[in-house]
Order: structure tokens, then sequence, then C-alpha cells
């Protein structure tokens, strides 16, 4: 099996998890370059916020898209944004990438800005 399609299987299995769950969902996603956001409703039909590292409001303050500065930043971008939209208890979906790195970085950065996972 292929790194890729692993990935994404590990993914699939998560997100029927927390379909289960019937919980708004943290989604995140990286490249070598960036990193992305999005807080899903629990249908999977609309995205309530996001934020990544090409946001217009977020590009002066990384420097470098691809590490855990950057990642941090975006952790606390989604969790102000998600307080705005009312929402504080998500379920965290990595999207089938290992919790190190970056994703652990945003991760604990949206935790310390009120997020509940």
């Amino acid at each position: 099996m292929k790194k890729k399609q692993a990935r994404l299987r590990r993914a699939q299995r998560t997100r029927s998890r927390i379909r289960l769950l019937g919980l708004n969902r943290l989604c995140v996603h990286r490249t070598p370059r960036h990193i992305y956001a999005q807080l899903i409703s629990p249908g999977g039909a609309n995205v309530i916020a996001s934020a990544s590292t090409q946001d217009k409001n977020l590009k002066g303050k990384v420097k470098n898209g691809g590490n855990a500065q950057a990642a941090a930043i975006i952790g606390k971008a989604i969790a102000e944004r998600a307080k705005k939209a009312g929402i504080t208890k998500v379920a965290f979906d990595r999207s089938g990438f290992k919790y190190h790195g970056r994703i652990k970085a945003l991760a604990e950065a949206a935790r310390q800005n009120g997020m509940e996972f």
C-alpha cells in the first residue's frame, strides 16, 4: 500500500468514528509549504470557520508556512474564529497524519485558546 493511500485510509476510519459522535470537527491538512485548518459541521456540509497560512490576515505573521510556529499561529486563529461562531467542543480530525510536529503544535495552540477536543 502506498503512503498516501494508507494516510487516506486512516483518515476515513477516523472520520467514520467522528461521524458517530455528532460533533463539529476540526480538520487539519498539511503540505510541505502550508497548513490548513477547517471547522466542519457534524453533517459535513458546511465549513463554519477556516484558517491557513495563505490567509491574507495571517500571511504577515507567518514567515514560513511549513514549520511548527506557523502551525501554532493557525491553531490560535482557528480557535478564535470558532469562539466567534460559538463553538468550543470539537473532534480533532488529523486527516491521517501522525500527531507530532506541526499537527501537534496546531492542536496544542487551539487547546490553549479555549477549544476542547
